[in-house]
Formats: C-alpha cells, structure tokens, sequence
C-alpha cells in the first residue's frame, strides 16, 4: 500500500501535493506528508507531550524549551528545509526534517510521539526522506545520536541503507547514503508485508462480522450474503445493522454500529452506492477495522463514481479501516476456524492452503466453483473489486508469512506498480508457488514504434517478462489455473522435465505424448532394463511387448490386469528415469478401472509430506515418494466417487485431460527449476555512471530535436552513451560520397560494410541501404554511388554514409538482436533475440524486466530456440555466453539510469566462437532514440499510494 523510496518524494516545497498513505507496524493506517505551515500547533504540542528522557535523547537536553524551540525555528525556516511528518486519526505522532550540511550532505533528525515509539514511524520518515533529499541532490544524511539511544541508532540500521559510523566523545556520528540500495528497498518491503498482516487480520481471520444492508422481505444482496454465511457454518459471531428491525433471520439486529455493544472485525455493506458513504462513516467511529463494499457505481461509473469511492477510501483512512471493493462478490475465509462465505454465491470449496484474489467478479464465481467442483482447498478467496484500498500486491505481502497459507493464485487486469509486484512475488515463490491469468493482455494493441524491439512488444511481454523473473506461474485460463493449483496442492514438485506416460490404450498414449511435447515437456525411451521389468510385472508371455510397446508410453495393452497395471505404474514411478507420471485409464470390458484405480490408491506414496505445502522436503528427491502423479480416466467404472479421489490426492491427482496434466506438470517442473535456480544479487548500482549517463542523454537529446531528428542519435552520440556500459560496439567512420567511402575502406582494411548513417532511416535494408562483403575499392565506389542516389536529397547529414570493418567474415556466427523499449505500465523492458534481417520471421525473443540479475540474464539466453547454436551445434565452438550476459546485464542498467531511453536497436549482434575469435562480440548496428522521461502509469485510486 506504501510508495517506495524511489518514487514521489514528497518535500516542504509540495505543500499542496499527494500525501502518503502508510501502514505502521501495528497495522494502523497514518498518513506522510509535507510539514505545512498550519501544523505549527500541532508540531508544538508533540514537542510538548514528549516525556524528558526522550526530549535528553534528541536534543541532548531534558529542558522542555529546547524541543519548543527547534519546533518554533522549524515552522520559521519551512521552506528551506525538507520536513514530513506523520498524522493518525487527525493527530501529528511524528516529524522529521534534514537542514544543508555541504553541498550534497544533510542533517537528518527525527522525533517520535513516545505513544507511538516501536511502530516504525521513524523508519518510514527515513524512507520518504531519502527519496525526497536525492531528488535535491543530496547524496548523504549525517545525524548525531547519543550511544544510549538504541532505538534511533536501529531506525538507521534496520533501513538497509549503506551506513558509516563514528563516535565523538560518547555521541555516534552516522553517515548513510540516500540511494535506496536493493537492501534498503527488500528491508522496507518485508516491514510492510509484516505490517500488511497485521493490517489485514480483521479480513482474513474475522471473529465477528457485521452486516449492513439485509432486508427483511427477504430479497437483495445483503440478504443472499447472510444466508451464504449461515449455510457456510461461519464460527465467529454475526451481527446485523437495520435501522428498523430488531430480528431479522432469527438474527438480532441492531439500529446502528454503536448499538453493538462489543468489537466487530468485519463489516460486509450490501446497501446501494448512495448510501455507501454514511454506513462506512458510521462504521468507521465505531471502530470497526475492515469493510467489504459491494455495491457497484464508483469509480467504474466516471468522474463522479471516482469522487464518492475517494470520499469512502478518506473517510476509512482517517479511522484506520481496509476496504475490499467496492462493486466486488465479497470474501471467503475457508480456513476450519472460520469457515466465513461472505459472498453472494452460495458456494464454498473445501478448506485448504489456496489463498485466492480475483479482480472480476465473475471470474471469481467461475473459481469457487472449480475449486468447489474439483476438490481444491481454499484457504482464502479476496474479490478485489474496484481495488479502491486492499489489492493483489497487499494481500501477497499479508499471506507472505502466513502459514495456513500454501499457496496464491491472482486473477487481474490491471497492476498498480509492477516494480513492486516483482518484489513482492519473488520474495513470495522463493518459498510458495504463486499462480496468475491476467486477463487484458491480447497482442492486438501493438505500440507504433519503428524500431523491431518497440515493434515485438505487444501488451502482453510485460507480464510475461514479469512473471518468468518473478517466477509467477503464468496460466493460460481458469482452468488452466485450478490444475495446477490441485497439483501443487497434492502432489510434490518435479525434479525435472521428464514424464513418464502409462496407459493401457495405445492411442491415447501417443496423443499424450505428442502433448507433452507441446508443453515442452521430454518423454525419454525408458532403457531396456525397466521395460523387461515392466513386462515381468505384466504376467506370462508379455515379455515379447518389452522393445515394441513399453518405450514411453508404456502401452500395456487393452487386457492389462489390475495388478499389471499397478506394478507397471510402480516401476515407472521407482526408476530414476522419470521426474512425473501420466496414468492415462481406458475402463473396458476387460479391464477392470474400479480394481486398478483401487490398486493405484494402495500403491506407493507417502501421505501428507509429500505436498507442495512443504516446501522444505519438496526441494529433494527420494525416489517414488517424491515424483508427481497425474491420473486420466475414461470409460466405464472410471466414474469413482469425487470425495474419495480427493481422499487419495496424495496418491495421484486426477485431471480432465492428458493435456490439462501434462501443462500442469510443466509448470510445476519449471517452478521449481526456477526456484532451485534463483536469480543471485542484484549488481552494484554505479551512481557516478548513471550520472554521467543522465547528462549525455541529455545532451544528445538536445542536439537531436536541435537537429529535427525526433530523438534519434547518430552512430557516434550511440556509441558515447553505450560505452560506458560496455557494450561492444564495432568500430566505423562515418563518410558523404563514394571517395571518402574508399578511403575509409582502404584505412580499416577489406572486406568491409556500408550503411546509411543518418538515424531516421531505420529499416535500411528494404532499401538497399546495408552492403556486406566489399572487397575491392570499386566494389565500395559504387555501392556508395548507389546509397547516395537512393538517399536523394535531403537536411544535413542525411546522405551520410558508415563504413565498418565486415565482422566475422568467412566465420561461422550466431545473428543475435537485442533491445530496449520502454512500456507505459512496465516501463524498460529488455529484449534478446534471434537477429538480422529475418527477426520478424523467427519471432524468437525474450523480454526482461529491469533491474537484472545474473541468473535472469543466464535463463533469457537459454529460453531461446537458437541457445543449441550459441552453445555450440556440430562442432562449432560455444559463444562468448558470458559476455552476452553482460550485455544484458548492462542494458538493463542502462535503462534504469537513462529514462530517456525510449528505443534502443543492436541487430544484428554477432556472436563469434569464443574460442577463435579474438572479439568474440560484435554490435555491428545501432538505432537509438531519446525522449522526454515519462514514469510509469501507477497507483488506480486519487490519493492513494500505487499498491
């Protein structure tokens, strides 16, 4: 729910801007912002109302004038200094403030309402100080503490900023950077995910809920709501709202929120949007500490829907209450202590680890009920609605650390600030698998850039970048989804990409192999020794079967016994061959599915241990206990009762089709290759770099709109911005006419390359305008003749020619591309690809999410179709794989430090054997274009933190 460090810093000099929303530790909801000139009584009275022994600790004095006299001073110089505070329930619990202390130094000083200590207030003034100082250029805070004063020398420690000490006559002088570090920002991440659960206990775990809007006649939403929670067996106590009844359902109703008499966790409102606003108000003083808003006509409805939803979200943060919605379903608590359907759909799934958010409706009632129709346990389900205060990234840092909570699954059509997102899954799937559809994604809105990166980034590679970083399994449909939900439920993780396919129908078995491929799934040949111990389970005269019929699939045959059946299960399972196995059923008149099926129940496998829900034991391999099993059925006798496959789960799972299977085995193999893999530490930020790359971008910005280029650089400006990166340009001269052409060739020696260097020509190619293997100074002559004529005439600059050393020639390279686009909700996106003039053709990319680590590097490489030719194909030499990641690694950082990078082109990238060459290397073109530096669209509601 809280803005980052990096972004929106709110000063002195902002009096009229956003304010902050802030969750403290306790889960109060406060609010940061600017120090403004009507605080100064407020500021005076918690100078006041602090005790001596902390007014000794801050200003080393226990003399009450000396905090009322900094206060006073503070109000006097409010537009020279960056000064916040934070407000709760009206009342100002906390100020900080920094003053110049050199040219890029600040003092830095905090002072906390001694009620309020211990809630990390003075940690988030921190936070939103840095953010506020660098944007004035201020590189270091300094701050004075007296070596007893624990808890303010923690604020600085537990930041996670770069911190340096030094102590002066008993007083610890502190020096931290204001650069919100990987470490500051992780640090500040898992204080809110902590802070997120206290916040969101009264939703997720409610002893008591209210309900405001149940009508006596027995009709409406209010009334469906009350009887889902009766039907559902909720455990907590329900308390009813109606201004005129007294009993309602048999329930006691109450005239108002006050009239309660006792807490309420949890109000559901089930009036219509009108009345939305006095029935939160109400609730809100009567201290109630989470809302659910179902009715619909906010934000979704326009600009006056907008107002009154912000109006409801005001009133909540001025009392410290969550809302869910509005215009949502409602909630579902399934955990056997709760037991809550607070929901409109008289449907609850069995209880389980699966913590669900949905941002539609509908979509939510298509999950309950698979959830409900194929036995997948529900530990929580959260419509998001109009995501006016609780959304999916709140809801992952509140489940993050809950133990009841094994899982997540996320449908959503929107993000509120994907950077946070990724930090929030990947912190989540290092230890529980996090499944997402996104729904609004189709490739249908390509973006008109000219460039084949801008080109190749559809809507769509946002999230995929996204999720493959943050190791999000990324499904398809709802189905798709509940699958893979179920396995991961039941059964443990893959230890790699092989399957082991099983049936006794022939046809069925290739089909599901043929799947399998599909999903990128191996179906290895099982070796000669497993298959003869296949057949000697199969019975007499079965072992002829052995080479033709039990390779993978194993096809056991149409008359395949029970027993048969289980023991060939058991040796496929047990072999070390496999890492999951596909059971596929065909109940025939001669094969008796209830027996096998009961045979399977019985076989191998050890309850409990073996789910996902223990990660710990999932990360190894032991054999038959620790290989997934997927089970399909057809026919007759296949039809055994669903509470009793459920009660077997850990035996196998079974899944509506072999190709429902086999696409959850897939992510479930490469979720855990994710999660054994990890990404490694993010690289060192060079601050010193980015600055200098900041002022060329800038600069070359300039010259290029001086220059009527539309942001475009030339070949040299690239290079200059590039270099710092270490990006392995390849060297050129940039040349007008066909005789400084020759000379420039005869200078680099042949063969050479000829291109046209005038940045707006982007797709040089189509017109004959790139010239490869010139040999000869005539060859070059007239190659030049004819670039300069189909140029024709134009500004300055524009018959502009660059001639280059030919890279490679007469070697054998791999034809890379890579990139840089920048996405409106993403921001930066990183592309490699199979490069040259056919990139459209292959379409063979791989999209990144900055910032970038190492592994993420290493695995975009790998994802690739052509990685066999960079490997090394038929005896070539393996490519520089190293120096390719380094690219990547740089570019990402490169569009981190530049906003103004908006497209960036390196195609082709030739990649030489490494061992032969002696540049392994080569960017032999480079498209660049700059534009203003626009932030990323975030945060969906007025006054609200992006979440």
């Amino acid at each position: 729910m809280r803005v980052r460090p990096e972004a929106d810093p709110t000063t002195s000099r902002m009096l009229r801007g956003p304010v902050v929303d802030v969750l403290l530790a306790n889960g109060d909801v406060a609010t940061l912002r600017a120090l403004q000139p009507d605080d100064h009584d407020a500021l005076v009275e918690l100078h006041r109302r602090t005790d001596a022994e902390s007014l000794r600790l801050r200003f080393f004095s226990s003399n009450p004038a000396a905090g009322l006299q900094y206060a006073e001073g503070l109000m006097s110089r409010i537009e020279q200094v960056i000064a916040l505070v934070v407000v709760r329930r009206g009342v100002l619990i906390g100020v900080a403030a920094v003053e110049p202390a050199g040219s890029d130094t600040a003092e830095v000083s905090f002072l906390v309402d001694p009620a309020a200590q211990g809630l990390g207030i003075g940690t988030l003034l921190l936070e939103h100080l840095a953010a506020a100082a660098r944007s004035r250029g201020i590189d270091r805070f300094v701050a004075e503490v007296l070596a007893e004063n624990a808890p303010m020398i923690k604020v600085f420690t537990d930041a996670g900023f770069d911190l340096r000490r030094r102590i002066d006559r008993g007083v610890i002088i502190l020096e931290l950077d204001t650069v919100a570090s990987a470490k500051a920002v992780a640090a500040a991440d898992l204080r809110e995910s902590r802070a997120e659960a206290h916040s969101l206990a009264p939703l997720l775990h409610p002893r008591s809920v209210a309900i405001a809007g149940v009508r006596r006649d027995g009709t409406g939403v209010g009334r469906a709501v009350l009887q889902s929670i009766m039907n559902g067996g909720y455990t907590g106590v329900i308390r009813l709202v109606h201004p005129q009844a007294s009993v309602i359902s048999g329930i006691r109703a109450h005239p108002d929120f006050a009239a309660i008499g006792e807490p309420v966790d949890l109000v559901i409102i089930a009036v219509p949007a009108g009345q939305v606003l006095p029935v939160i108000t109400e609730a809100a003083e009567a201290g109630i500490r989470a809302a659910v808003v179902l009715a619909s006509g906010f934000s979704e409805l326009g600009q006056t829907g907008r107002t009154l939803q912000h109006e409801m979200v005001r009133v909540a943060r001025r009392h410290g209450m969550r809302i869910v919605g509005p215009n949502c379903l409602g909630v579902i608590i399934g955990d056997q202590d709760v037991r809550l359907n607070a929901t409109f759909v008289d449907q609850l799934p069995p209880p389980g680890g699966l913590a669900v958010a949905s941002q539609s409706g509908g979509v939510g009632i298509a999950l309950i009920d698979a959830a409900a129709r194929t036995g997948l346990g529900v530990q929580s389900f959260v419509s998001l609605g109009n995501k006016a205060d609780v959304s999916g990234n709140d809801l992952l840092g509140a489940w993050m650390n809950d133990e009841r909570v094994t899982a997540a699954a996320l449908y959503l059509e929107s993000f509120g600030n994907p950077q946070k997102f990724d930090r929030l899954a990947r912190r989540f799937t290092e230890s529980k698998p996090l499944l997402a559809v996104i729904g609004g994604r189709s490739a249908g809105g390509r973006r008109a850039g000219a460039s084949h990166t801008a080109a190749a980034a559809p809507p769509s590679v946002g999230v995929q970048a996204l999720f493959a970083q943050a190791g999000v399994i990324d499904c398809r449909d709802l189905d798709e989804l509940a699958d893979t939900a179920r396995l991961l439920q039941s059964q443990p993780l893959p230890a790699g990409l092989r399957v082991g396919i099983v049936s006794n129908a022939g046809g069925l078995g290739v089909l599901a192999a043929d799947a399998a491929a599909a999903s990128g799934l191996l179906v290895p040949e099982l070796t000669p020794e497993l298959r003869q111990r296949i057949a000697a389970g199969l019975g007499s005269g079965r072992s002829v079967m052995a080479a033709s019929s039990l390779g993978n699939p194993v096809d056991l045959g149409a008359g395949v016994t029970a027993d048969g059946f289980t023991a060939a299960v058991r040796e496929v399972t047990t072999s070390g061959e496999i890492d999951s196995v596909l059971i596929i059923l065909a109940g025939t008149a001669v094969t008796d599915a209830r027996a096998v099926l009961a045979g399977l129940n019985g076989a191998a496998g050890r309850p409990g241990a073996d789910s996902c829900a223990d990660s710990r034991e999932n990360l190894g391999s032991d054999g038959q206990t620790r290989v997934p099993r997927t089970l399909v059925a057809y026919g007759p006798g296949t039809d055994t009762d669903d509470a009793r496959v459920r009660s077997d789960a850990t035996r196998y799972v079974r899944m509506r089709s072999a190709g429902a299977a086999l696409a959850a085995l897939a992510h479930a193999a490469r979720y855990r290759s994710w999660r054994e893999g990890g990404g490694g530490e993010l690289p060192a930020e060079d601050r010193p770099r980015a600055d200098r790359a900041r002022r060329t971008a800038r600069r070359e910005l300039a010259a290029s709109a001086a220059a009527g280029r539309d942001g475009w650089l030339t070949p040299d400006a690239a290079a200059r911005l590039l270099e710092a990166y270490e990006i392995p340009l390849t060297a050129g001269q940039v040349v007008v006419g066909a005789e400084q052409a020759v000379a420039a060739a005869d200078h680099s020696g042949y063969p050479v390359v000829i291109k046209a260097a005038d940045p707006t020509v982007v797709h040089k190619t189509d017109r004959g305008l790139v010239r490869t293997g010139l040999t000869t100074p005539s060859a070059v002559r007239q190659a030049a003749a004819a670039m300069t004529a189909e140029l024709g005439e134009g500004p300055e600059g524009h018959d502009a020619l660059l001639v280059q050393p030919q890279v490679g020639a007469g070697e054998p390279g791999v034809e890379l591309a890579f990139g840089v686009v920048r996405d409106p909700s993403f921001g930066p996106l990183v592309m490699v690809a199979a490069g040259g003039v056919a990139i459209d053709v292959w379409a063979d990319r791989v999209f990144l999410m900055p910032p970038l680590r190492q592994g993420e590097a290493a695995r975009a490489l790998r994802r690739l179709r052509i990685w066999p030719l960079l490997a090394g194909h038929r005896g070539s030499g393996p490519a520089d794989i190293a120096g390719l990641e380094a690219m990547l690694l740089g570019l990402g950082r490169l569009s981190l430090d530049v906003p103004e990078l908006a497209e960036l082109d390196l195609n082709p990238v030739i990649a030489l054997p490494a061992d032969v060459a002696s540049s392994p290397i080569a960017c032999v073109d480079v498209k660049l274009r700059l534009a203003e530096a626009v932030q990323p669209t975030a945060g969906e509601a007025p006054g609200l933190s992006p979440s």
